[in-house]
C-alpha cells in the first residue's frame, strides 16, 4: 500500500532546479509504495506497443483532458485534484525492471514510458526513477520509447542518445498548443510549449531520434495550431509525428469541463459542438478501433492536414513497429580473479 512521506523531496529546491518551472501553487502529497510488478502488458489493438512502464502514479501536471485520471481511483483516490496533487511513488521500479529482464521469459520488446502517467513529471528531478529504469535499459540493451510533455527529458540527454546507439530509443514530446498561454490554461503545470521544443532540439542535438506528438487535438481549440507545431518541430529535429483526438471518459469529462469554461468561457459551446462532431454525437467514444481516431468532415480535414504537412516536411518516412527487431541482451557475468 502506499504510504505517505512526511517529508518529501522537493524538486525545485535541488540543484536539477534548472530543468524545472516554476512551482504549483498547490499543496502536493507524495506517497511511496513497493509495487509487486512494473511492466503492464497492453492488449488493446489501437495501440503500437505491448509493454509500459510509470514509475508513478498520478501527475502533477494536472492536465484537464489525461485519460489517466480514472486510474487513480484504483488507490481510493479521485479522478480530480487528487489526481494532481496526490503522487504515488514506485521507489522499487528499477529493481523490478532488473528482475523482468533476467526473467527468461523476457524476449526484448520495446518498452513504453508514460504509457499512463508523465515519466517525467517534476518528482523525477527528485527520485530518478526513470532515469535509473533507463540506465537497466541500456545495461540490457532494451529498445524504449518515452512520451512526455516535460522538458526534464533533457536532462537525459546523453543516456538516451547512448540508448539508441546501442539498441533503440525514440523520444516523443508531447505539444497540443502552440502558445505557451493557451498551454497553461489546460495543462497547467506541464513544461511551456517553448522549453518542451527547446528539450526536442537537444536530444536532437545529442543524437536521440525525436518526434512530436500532437495530442491531444480538440476540435475549435488547437486543430488549428497543427500546421504550426509541425514546422517548429521539424526545425527542433523532429523526424516523426502523430497526433490523436481528445478522449473525455466520464470521469475526465466534468474535470474538462470545468477548466473549459473557466479558461475559455465565450468558446464553450462551439467547442463541444466541434467534440461532438468528432464523435458522431457523443462527447466520446471508448470503443477499440474507434477511440483514437474521429468522425465527420472536420476530423477528415484534420488528418488530411496533417499527412499533407508530414508529407512536406519530411516527418514520417521510418515509421516505428511493434515487430523491430529486438536488440537485448543480457549482460555477460563479471568473471571475478577469484572465481576458478
Amino acid at each position: 500500500m502506499p504510504r505517505p512521506v512526511q517529508n518529501p523531496p522537493n524538486p525545485w529546491a535541488k540543484t536539477e532546479v534548472e530543468w524545472l518551472d516554476e512551482p504549483p501553487n498547490a499543496t502536493l502529497q507524495v506517497f511511496e509504495e513497493e509495487a509487486r510488478s512494473i511492466l503492464s502488458e497492453n492488449e488493446s489493438p489501437d495501440l503500437p506497443f505491448r509493454f509500459s512502464l510509470n514509475p508513478y502514479r498520478g501527475c502533477i501536471h494536472a492536465c484537464a483532458y489525461c485519460y489517466a485520471r480514472p486510474s487513480h481511483q484504483y488507490l481510493g483516490f479521485g479522478a480530480g485534484t487528487d489526481f494532481d496533487r496526490k503522487i504515488v511513488v514506485k521507489t522499487n521500479a528499477p529493481r523490478l525492471l532488473r528482475e523482468a529482464f533476467e526473467r527468461p521469459s523476457w524476449r526484448g520488446d520495446g518498452i513504453v514510458l508514460s504509457g499512463n502517467t508523465d515519466c517525467y513529471q517534476p518528482l523525477e528531478a527528485s527520485y530518478e526513477l526513470t532515469r535509473q529504469c533507463l540506465e537497466v535499459c541500456l545495461a540490457f540493451t532494451n529498445p524504449v520509447s518515452i512520451i512526455t510533455k516535460s522538458r526534464l527529458v533533457a536532462r537525459d540527454a546523453g543516456l538516451l542518445a547512448e540508448l539508441s546507439r546501442r539498441a533503440r530509443a525514440h523520444v516523443f514530446l508531447s505539444i497540443p498548443f502552440a502558445e505557451d498561454e493557451d498551454g497553461r490554461k489546460i495543462e497547467p503545470w506541464a513544461s511551456k510549449t517553448s522549453l518542451r521544443f527547446g528539450a526536442m532540439r537537444a536530444l536532437a542535438d545529442a543524437g536521440v531520434p525525436v518526434g512530436i506528438a500532437i495530442a491531444p487535438v480538440i476540435p475549435g481549440l488547437n486543430d488549428s495550431d497543427i500546421a504550426e507545431l509541425l514546422e517548429r518541430a521539424r526545425e527542433a529535429g523532429a523526424e516523426a509525428a502523430f497526433l490523436q483526438p481528445l478522449r473525455l471518459s466520464a470521469e475526465v469529462l466534468p474535470v474538462f469541463e470545468e477548466r473549459l469554461a473557466e479558461a475559455y468561457p465565450l468558446r464553450v459551446q462551439k467547442i463541444r459542438n466541434a467534440i461532438q462532431e468528432m464523435r458522431g454525437g457523443k462527447m466520446n467514444e471508448s470503443a477499440f478501433g474507434a477511440r483514437f481516431s474521429g468522425l465527420g468532415p472536420r476530423w477528415a480535414m484534420i488528418v488530411r492536414m496533417f499527412e499533407a504537412h508530414c508529407a512536406r516536411l519530411g516527418l514520417n518516412r521510418e515509421r516505428i513497429t511493434r515487430e523491430a527487431k529486438t536488440t537485448f541482451q543480457r549482460p555477460k557475468r563479471q568473471l571475478s580473479l577469484f572465481d576458478e
